[in-house]
């Protein structure tokens, strides 16, 4: 039975030890560091981070030896890994029963022998941290105490650089994911829209063909179809948008911009009528960014202000300040606000706070989100100040 249980014990020490996918990789600075310091300690000629695989040692670090693994047969540090609670010490191996034909005693001269265990936090011993000297030693308590401070470091480094790999791996996947949804909403919103604009279409052929036949009710419900039809299509556009936003911002290089000739563009683009006044910044300024990342951003916050506002009035002011690291933008408006417990709500996605814009037409709740995804990109922040019934103010940052 102990047999048994021994054997399902070193299967799963050598699990542990695989999972670290730590065996036959390439030096690293943090490791010999530690073997360095085990040497100079101890004061020996030789010092090595050894792992213990199922049927050799290898060497994840050494000083003054050049042999990367040797037979686990053959090693002290196999030894040293069954007594996991205490330093294994070997003051003079060439008197020791175990070791007395041991090559490493008969041909390469090796007496003194001293292994920290390294304890996975799973229980399990890897290996050893370990100091070797051609002549009978003893290390002092304080040196024992460095070893296996030492021990305890090299675990660290270990555990640590597992978790890295994982957490490396979780990012790719999450990657690779994201890019399939955004493969996927682009594949969708081309489908979609094409039976979308020919709905848009045959309904204005129905109005135009028909219209002696159909009634004022039925024109009704022909407009309502062709209204759900936009917002349909309007919907897919603000998904298809948020999804190509890190290929917007990673893809564009940046250009020179001059604030107000691309605000002045802008306006033109969202159609202001006459009972509203956008109000520039009243320093121009050129800036140095992502123009389509900047455009996207602007023509959404101030398309917002002007959705929602429920004023005779339309005023909205923009400002432009800079400092050595940021460009500074505020959008407010006089129009609706948002009530404070909403506030933090209003950047994610799908979150939609007013029941209904200007129009009457409800929000898809993507638009802001979209907005803070191409300003978190863009090295930025993104802010929002109101009070309800009196104004918004979004203010957000660019590093230069």
């Amino acid at each position: 039975m102990q047999d048994i249980e021994a054997s399902f014990q070193e299967k799963e020490r050598v699990k542990a030890l695989k999972a670290l996918n730590i065996l036959d990789t390439a030096p690293e600075k943090e490791y010999d560091e530690l073997t360095q310091l085990a040497a100079y300690i101890c004061d020996v000629p030789v010092s090595f981070i050894s792992l213990i695989d199922k049927d050799r040692q290898w060497f994840k670090s050494k000083v003054g030896i050049d042999t990367c693994e040797t037979k686990r047969s053959d090693s002290f540090c196999t030894h040293a890994i069954q007594q996991p609670d205490k330093i294994y010490e070997i003051e003079d191996a060439s008197k020791h029963d175990k070791f007395l034909d041991n090559p490493f005693v008969t041909e390469k001269g090796v007496k003194f022998y001293a292994g920290a265990p390294l304890i996975h936090e799973s229980g399990h011993v890897l290996g050893t941290i370990c100091v070797i000297d051609f002549k009978t030693k003893r290390l002092s308590g304080q040196q024992k105490l460095a070893l296996k401070n030492l021990a305890n470091q090299a675990v660290k480094l270990l555990e640590l650089r597992s978790r890295n790999l994982h957490l490396r791996e979780v990012q790719n996947n999450l990657r690779e994911k994201n890019a399939q949804l955004r493969n996927f909403a682009g594949v969708v919103s081309h489908d979609m829209k094409m039976p979308l604009s020919n709905i848009i279409i045959t309904i204005d052929i129905l109005k135009s063909k028909y219209k002696d036949s159909i009634d004022e009710m039925g024109f009704q419900y022909l407009n309502n179809l062709k209204q759900s039809a936009f917002k349909m299509s309007d919907y897919i556009s603000n998904i298809l948008t948020h999804y190509e936003s890190d290929q917007i911002t990673e893809n564009q290089s940046k250009e020179k911009i001059d604030v107000h000739e691309l605000l002045e563009n802008i306006i033109e683009l969202l159609d202001v009528n006459d009972n509203c006044d956008i109000n520039l910044p009243e320093k121009n300024f050129t800036i140095k960014c992502n123009t389509t990342a900047v455009e996207q951003i602007l023509l959404n916050l101030i398309g917002n202000s002007l959705k929602y506002n429920d004023k005779d009035k339309i005023i909205v002011d923009i400002g432009v300040t800079e400092d050595e690291n940021y460009y500074y933008f505020s959008v407010k408006d006089n129009g609706i606000g948002i009530p404070q417990e909403k506030q933090k709500e209003i950047f994610k996605l799908f979150s939609t706070i007013a029941d209904k814009d200007r129009r009457g037409q409800k929000g898809n709740g993507i638009g802001l989100s979209t907005v803070r995804k191409l300003i978190n990109n863009l090295g930025g922040e993104i802010s929002v100040d109101s009070e309800e019934g009196v104004f918004t103010k979004i203010c957000f940052s660019i590093e230069k």
